[in-house]
């Protein structure tokens, strides 16, 4: 069972290629209108692609010559919002799309039990949506689309509506679904703790396009883009490479080529160092090892643990800089300050942008 995504939208502008395999969970990453929810529309039958084509296990959902409609694609969607129909029971919600194909009643009846009590709903079965809380109403939502028995789950966002508590029991909830590998997924999230914890790969969209696929932990180590960079803690330079330093905007980035993936000496290469590996200083640092000087201006300050995130701005660039408290008052640093940052080049590992 493998679904295949071979598709083109003009409107909204989407140009997909991925391969999901059978009983994997796909976080798809990217910004805010990039194309992540039109991938899962388009998936689940609510946009229709301008050409192209989707299947799930050998069977067709979209071609030039075929659509198939959304309920008869065995493919189920949970969002931000849990939709339960208002006039029915728990129960009868989770039982909806069971009943809707017609199965016998034992079946159903054993479903509704199924995931009532994986979900931990099994006690709310004859209450009714508005008798229900936030995080109980999402809970039911996830027994709905899975007692379809989907060979496709879409997760757009799931978790975002709710307290940061409730949230995390779900996710505990979702991932121990997931776990059992029994249908393929794709989870929409701005969240790395979702990515890290509930998927096996990733996939990055950015305008449209896919600008990365592949292990969550490679695509976060070598992000292609600011939003990968910035979602995996990151800071990323995007330039061109001169053997020495990937230049940009009149910023100049010293570092040292990735092992496995050397860019060529005038094309395309990203920089990327952590936060950790950043300095920061009020006057112009002395040189000594080769190294990145850079300035800036701090735009601002926010807490990362036990530690400070200083957010700044060069040129077209932000780069992050993490250090401690002691040095944030050391260093009298407010919004708008002056500074200038170094990393030193064994901090930094160039990739060919692609």
């Amino acid at each position: 069972m493998t679904l295949r995504v071979r598709a083109t939208s003009a409107a909204p502008d989407l140009d997909v290629d991925i391969t999901v395999p059978d009983g994997s969970t796909v976080a798809v990453l990217g910004r805010n209108g990039a194309g992540k929810s039109s991938l899962l529309n388009l998936v689940a039958g609510l946009l229709r692609p301008t050409k192209g084509s989707i299947s799930v296990g050998g069977r067709t959902l979209v071609d030039d010559d075929t659509f198939v409609a959304p309920h008869r694609r065995s493919v189920a969607l949970l969002g931000q919002q849990s939709r339960l129909f208002p006039h029915m029971t728990v129960a009868r919600n989770i039982a909806f799309a069971p009943a809707s194909a017609r199965l016998g009643r034992l079946e159903i009846r054993q479903r509704v039990e199924r995931w009532a009590d994986a979900v931990d709903v099994a006690d709310l079965l004859d209450r009714k949506p508005h008798q229900l809380s936030g995080g109980q109403a999402q809970r039911v939502a996830v027994a709905r689309a899975l007692a379809a028995d989907p060979a496709v789950l879409l997760l757009d966002e799931p978790f975002s509506a709710l307290d940061v508590d409730v949230a995390a029991r779900l996710r505990t909830l979702v991932g121990r679904v997931l776990a059992d590998r029994g249908r393929i997924a794709l989870l929409v999230t701005h969240d790395l703790v979702d990515a890290v914890t509930l998927a096996d790969t990733a996939v990055v969209i950015a305008g449209g396009r896919v600008t990365a696929h592949g292990p969550v932990r490679d695509v976060l180590a070598r992000p292609t883009d600011d939003f990968a960079a910035r979602l995996a803690g990151l800071n990323l330079v995007t330039g061109r490479w001169d053997g020495e330093a990937v230049n940009a905007d009149r910023l100049q980035v010293v570092g040292e080529p990735s092992a496995d993936a050397v860019p060529t000496t005038g094309g395309g290469a990203t920089a990327v160092f952590d936060p950790a590996a950043v300095a920061v200083y009020t006057e112009p640092p002395a040189h000594g090892s080769p190294r990145t000087v850079i300035a800036a201006r701090v735009s601002e300050i926010a807490p990362a643990g036990s530690r400070a995130s200083v957010r700044c701005v060069a040129g077209l660039a932000e780069i992050t800089a993490e250090v401690s408290w002691a040095a944030i008052a050391d260093l009298g640093l407010v919004a708008g300050t002056d500074v200038w940052l170094t990393v030193k080049a064994a901090e930094v590992t160039v990739y060919p942008a692609r």
